[in-house]
């Protein structure tokens, strides 16, 4: 049975549920320069490692 692959890039909502947090403060993260979205037509997405990278921040961060 072949694996289902991982999405490269999540939508603004998408990252909102993965992260947690409301639509809203995932825009306030990208305007802080804290995640770095990708345009692709009219959509805005996050690439699957930015949303990584950002989750290991806050772990270290929080372990300090």
């Amino acid at each position: 049975m072949p694996e289902t692959a991982q999405p490269l890039f999540s939508s603004i909502p998408d990252a909102a549920r993965r992260l947690g947090v409301g639509r809203t403060k995932v825009y306030e993260l990208i305007q802080a320069g804290k995640l770095r979205p990708v345009k692709l037509g009219t959509r805005t997405l996050l690439p699957e490692g930015e949303l990584q990278k950002f989750a290991a921040e806050l772990i270290e961060h929080a372990s300090q």
